[in-house]
């Protein structure tokens, strides 16, 4: 059986396991379209919200760009896996006790104001729909490869996969769906790993084997991993992978925007309006952290290993022998995974010189230069290895065995999807419960709402396909700037809201407003207007960006200036109404979740 057949037999399995639980559990009123009818275990909805959480920017994007880049990378490790934390501790139990169905429906109560909940739907809208791009990349990426056809025609036919069960089954399908999804991508993310941990170090455990050794250039005794994949890389004139090479500055506010990004993504928040109590949703929150670290632990390892076991395909003999050549590539059934994703157009080579040879370093490196000229070379000739492909390529590179290919394959399918299901499901709430229920007409029927809610995500289904055939980076890339909007924009109104009775209506208003146009104008001015190529003023680099800020990181900037506009701004008005500050005192005590209320 050929591996294409096989790749089918997985992601077919899988999805119609996805849709058949979708069915199954097909949402019938808006109570189970929006929060399951909060009747969801805390461990069950501990892994769905990790399903949920790990999109195709963790599956997919986030071992590629460490793998490529090294330690700099870890922070997208620490600002996700930390924003748990604050989540857990500053936000989930309060938002369930509150007992509305979304975050849009705390601000709007909160700061007793129509125009806050507008303002906030609005907020959601824009980091969904940009999260949503980052998720479309990822399913591109992933259709393309395991159907073996073009990157744009694998988006369409996810594009069509994601509306099929999202639209249907609503939160109460969804978060049983996105059970079976995190089953299916934790064991398609661990199971390679353990192979290619074994292959390099002895080690059957990933994390551990990271730190452990391999053998040696040559094949005589052994190094650490670590040791030798540093020696390689810069001997190849790339920087060294162990190190840090970012200015500290961007490394903190990149950080910081990831967490509070994490702590203020809607569709991450709404996980938690659908467990029975209020000690549930921080129990949620637990599990959730315990089921991502399971990747997360896993993601360093996969990286560095990939990017040693690539290096080594490109120089079989060791990087002062000569590199692999074309006739290899073609012919070695070592190689069949280049000619496969050379498919998709997002891996390609050339062979620049005419030597037979495909050359693989630094062509950017001045220490690169004298031995590039010595030896006749005329640049880097594996042109382009787009960040995305790695996890997914990763078996292949390391020659597992036909069904674990096919299992990643599926694995990444269900990473990407999962996600995106989330956040539409966000977007649709809030259009839906939020604007047309909330604001335009509050008298529509529920069935009306259910059908608006399924429209709303059908256009945001074909929104974010659109962008997503030319996004504003890799899938781990676009979504840091989705969690730069949530951070500028949700999260302050969020701890405002819950923590301070002092912030009144205009002050929330205005903070929102300030932070969100402040991030999106910046962001937009380096990633082009709409992220539309080619329209940027300035290049997104430390050196370029106009405050020295990249645009992944001005998110926490946006975050403090939403903070500032609001105290400001309610200290020069009206105080708080006492019945606010009662509610705000309500929702801080330790009792038990009022029920929902459904307007």
């Amino acid at each position: 059986m050929d591996q294409f057949t096989i790749n089918l037999l997985f992601v077919g399995a899988s999805f119609a396991l996805y849709i058949g639980i979708a069915i199954w559990a097909r949402a019938g009123s808006t109570s189970e379209f929006y929060a399951a009818g909060r009747g969801v275990h805390p461990v069950t909805n501990g892994m769905a919200t990790a399903a949920d959480w790990m999109s195709a920017a963790s599956f997919i994007g986030m071992a590629g760009l460490i793998a490529f880049t090294g330690y700099d990378n870890s922070t997208f490790l620490m600002g996700w896996t930390g924003g748990y934390v604050l989540l857990a501790l500053l936000l989930a139990p309060y938002l369930r006790k509150f007992g509305k169905f979304t975050v849009s429906e705390f601000i709007g109560d909160r700061f007793y104001s129509p125009t806050a909940r507008i303002v906030a739907v609005i907020c959601l809208i824009v980091a969904s729909t940009t999260y949503v791009i980052g998720q479309m990349t990822g399913v591109g990426v992933a259709f393309g490869r395991f159907l073996e056809i073009s990157n744009t025609s694998g988006l369409l036919i996810g594009a069509c996969v994601v509306f099929a069960y999202a639209v249907f089954g609503g939160m109460k399908g969804v978060t049983y769906t996105q059970v079976a999804q995190y089953v299916v991508l934790i064991m398609a993310y661990t199971i390679p790993a353990v192979f290619i941990s074994l292959q390099l170090t002895g080690n059957p455990i990933p994390a551990l084997g990271l730190f452990g050794e391999t053998a040696a250039a040559g094949g005589e005794g052994s190094v650490y991993l670590l040791q030798k994949l540093d020696q390689v890389v810069t001997e190849l004139g790339f920087a060294s992978y162990t190190e840090a090479h970012k200015d500290n500055l961007n490394m903190v506010l990149f950080t910081l925007s990831l967490m509070i990004g994490t702590a203020g993504l809607p569709h991450v928040i709404m996980r938690f309006f659908t467990v029975p109590k209020v000690s549930d949703a921080r129990w949620s929150a637990g599990w959730a952290l315990v089921f991502i670290a399971l990747l997360y632990l896993t993601a360093p390892a996969v990286g560095a290993m990939a990017r040693l076991n690539i290096t080594n395909l490109m120089w079989p003999n060791g990087t002062s022998n000569e590199a692999v050549s074309v006739e290899a590539i073609q012919n070695d059934s070592e190689y069949n995974w280049m000619l496969t994703w050379q498919k998709t157009g997002l891996l390609d080579w050339e062979d620049k010189n005419g030597d037979g040879k495909i050359q693989y370093y630094n062509d950017q490196s001045d220490a690169m230069a004298a031995k590039a000229a010595e030896n006749g070379w005329e640049g880097n000739e594996l042109t382009k290895f787009n960040r995305d492909i790695l996890v997914l390529a990763n078996p292949e590179i390391a020659s597992l065995p036909s069904w674990v290919i096919g299992l990643v394959a599926a694995g990444g399918l269900a990473a990407a999807l999962s996600t995106a299901a989330g956040l539409l499901l966000a977007i649709s709430s809030a259009v839906s419960h939020d604007l047309m229920k909330g604001q335009l007409t509050p008298n529509m029927s529920e069935k009306s709402e259910l059908l608006s809610a399924r429209i709303a995500m059908a256009v945001a289904i074909g929104v974010a396909t659109i962008l997503g055939l030319n996004p504003p980076g890799f899938a781990a890339q676009t979504v840091a700037l989705a969690f730069g909007l949530a951070a500028a924009s949700i999260f302050p109104a969020l701890m405002m809201g819950i923590f301070s009775k002092r912030v009144n209506n205009v002050g929330a208003v205005s903070g929102m407003l300030a932070g969100l146009g402040f991030t999106l104008v910046y962001i937009f001015l380096h990633k082009g207007w709409l992220f539309i190529a080619g329209t940027n003023s300035f290049p997104d680099t430390v050196d370029g960006s106009l405050l020295g800020i990249q645009s992944t990181a001005i998110g926490a900037v946006g975050a403090i200036i939403n903070f500032a506009v609001a105290y400001i701004v309610s200290m020069s008005t009206a105080d708080t109404p006492q019945e606010i500050k009662d509610l705000v005192e309500s929702v801080r005590v330790p009792a038990g979740a009022g029920g929902a209320v459904d307007h």
